[in-house]
């Protein structure tokens, strides 16, 4: 199923009013079935759905690890998905009743708060640092797999990256769901967060924040701009938060000492 398409339109500019096409993406509903019963329906790009249920669940906190889903069967024709946890009966109970619809944008899935659901921990420094100019070659790298942005302007990026480059990437029309839809793939490829770096498209903000820290990604940059209730959660948590990473440079709001100059050996 493509998650764009081409769609008739007119132009208004100085030259007058010209018939044409353009790309717009697609907004797709998945509705996810816990147990065979309802209790959410995402807004989300129609592509890479286990791994934006699995990063949804994880960053949600229902589940701790991949191994706790027993089973997810997506049904792209119906927009639903069928979730099946090992010992999750009791967690269905709870949930019934608690619906809502969501692009994964502003707001935020309505199960987060900021109070009780950060099960993380602040991260010990384990001696792991990057050098700006690693972060500066997986931004560009970063900007130039955002095909679906440049055609379309209609959604947003997420990736996971190492110093030798980026390893995960999607996109989605929430940012949200991008950043569900990396940490998903990371979880099910069985990648090393404590080594990485997660990058955005968007604004960081307190949710964008939380779910890094929650998988112990210890450096988290974007090209736009952090929100201060991030950069206060990224100074508790012991998280770098690295914005405005354009061109030659960026700023560093918390976490300076895991940025280098020069590379160093672990």
């Amino acid at each position: 199923m493509p998650y764009y398409k081409d769609t008739d339109i007119i132009r208004c500019s100085d030259k007058g009013i010209q018939h044409t096409t353009d790309i717009v993406v697609e907004e797709y509903p998945l509705t996810l079935f816990l147990e065979g019963k309802e209790f959410v329906t995402l807004l989300c790009s129609p592509e890479d759905l286990e791994y934006l249920v699995t990063g949804f669940l994880l960053s949600e906190g229902f589940i701790k690890k991949n191994e706790d889903i027993d089973n997810i069967r997506i049904d792209k024709e119906r927009g639903t998905a069928e979730i099946r946890l090992k010992g999750g009966s009791l967690l269905a109970e709870k949930l019934y009743g608690s619906r809502t619809i969501t692009s994964g944008c502003g707001r935020g899935p309505v199960f987060y708060n900021a109070k009780d659901s950060i099960d993380t921990r602040v991260l010990e420094d384990d001696g792991f640092r990057i050098e700006y100019q690693s972060i500066l070659r997986l931004m560009k790298q970063f900007d130039e797999k955002s095909e679906v942005f440049k055609k379309t302007g209609g959604v947003h990026s997420c990736a996971i990256g190492t110093r030798e480059g980026i390893e995960i990437y999607h996109e989605d029309i929430g940012r949200h769901n991008a950043m569900d839809k990396v940490i998903g793939h990371a979880v099910k490829e069985g990648l090393d967060f404590a080594k990485c770096v997660a990058l955005t498209s968007g604004r960081i903000s307190s949710e964008m924040l939380v779910k890094a820290a929650k998988r112990g990604i210890p450096v988290i940059a974007s090209r736009s701009a952090p929100t201060v209730l991030a950069v206060r959660l990224a100074e508790k948590l012991n998280i770098t938060l690295a914005g405005f990473v354009r061109g030659r440079r960026f700023n560093v709001y918390s976490g300076f000492h895991r940025i280098a100059e020069e590379r160093r050996e672990l």
